[in-house]
């Protein structure tokens, strides 16, 4: 089974793994989104990160991980709730040229300018209190590394990434060293003491990409730490959402004007409109754009109406 989180912890509760593979879900997202693969790469990438890390948020509201530079990429930015439904975009400049051999850095970092910014949204955020946001520079030469250096140095939490994506799939394995754990002895485990980090970390390392796209959770578990006693938690569905629906577009097009409206009809004979998010198209005929503008008594009235007289 796919599109599941999967989550685990060593018994001396110092280590906590967590793996993924997105298939449905992250086909979904790229449905309406034609983007090179070096880009899908690096947005699939950030998608299995958030979802890891989604899964780990003790409130209702969502994570937000964002790359922004002055390359060829401008923005990659990716949201996931707390309940893990996933959106994910990416915005390249105009007429950007993406050499096959293209990486992070050169993408997205090419000034040294570029910035990684993760923000916790609460669902309940008083208004006008602004939203936890960290911003850090980007470093790294893969998205997992620009997510370690963020987590190590300004959460203070030990994390490892191992994650991988194509146009099929996007998946990632998880291990973060847990704060506060302690020995079968009831003494604290101090950095550098704790042997199951060590060794969880030593046999991650052995994960090559393409396992990680072929393999299920299961079957990538089963080979990496089948000889480990695992602590298993209870797995987590993934989907993907994005909230534009034609009913928002309609609102937006009648904040432009009637007149503005019949411009673009006398120009092109109809509205088009792609979510900027997900890049969803919605389209609008003439008499599309006449109903956004009657009134309720009119509408009740319009063909295709489903008032019954």
């Amino acid at each position: 089974m796919t599109d599941i989180l999967k989550k685990y912890l060593t018994t001396d509760h110092s280590t906590r793994l967590q793996t993924l593979q997105l298939s449905e879900s992250w086909q979904t997202g790229l449905a309406h989104q034609h983007l090179p693969p070096q880009v899908v790469s690096l947005l699939g990438e950030l998608s299995a990160a958030a979802v890891l890390l989604a899964g780990n948020i003790k409130f209702d509201g969502s994570i937000v991980l964002q790359l922004q530079g002055n390359g060829p990429v401008r923005l990659i930015m990716v949201e996931c709730t707390s309940a893990l439904a996933l959106r994910a975009t990416a915005h390249l400049r105009e007429d950007a040229a993406i050499p096959n051999s293209s990486s992070l850095q050169t993408l997205l970092n090419p000034d040294g300018q570029g910035r990684f910014t993760v923000l916790l949204d609460h669902k309940d955020r008083p208004e006008g209190t602004p939203a936890y946001q960290g911003i850090v520079p980007l470093e790294g030469d893969s998205v997992a590394q620009a997510l370690e250096h963020y987590m190590r140095h300004s959460e203070q939490l030990e994390t490892r990434l191992w994650l991988a994506a194509d146009t099929q799939h996007c998946t990632g394995l998880l291990l973060q060293r847990m704060p506060g754990a302690t020995a079968p002895d009831g003494q604290p485990i101090m950095p550098g003491d704790d042997t199951s980090w060590s060794h969880c970390q030593t046999i991650a390392d052995t994960l090559k990409p393409a396992e990680l796209l072929s393999d299920s959770p299961d079957t990538l578990m089963h080979k990496l730490f089948w000889e480990d006693d695992l602590l298993a938690f209870p797995e987590q569905s993934v989907r993907w959402h994005c909230p534009c629906t034609r009913e928002r577009v309609a609102s937006m097009l009648r904040t432009l004007g009637q007149t503005e409206i019949q411009s673009i009809l006398a120009e092109q004979n109809h509205v088009h409109i792609d979510c900027n998010f997900c890049g969803k198209p919605y389209e609008f005929d003439p008499i599309d754009c006449a109903s956004l503008f009657l009134d309720e008594s009119d509408q009740q009235h319009a063909p295709g109406s489903d008032s019954i007289h």
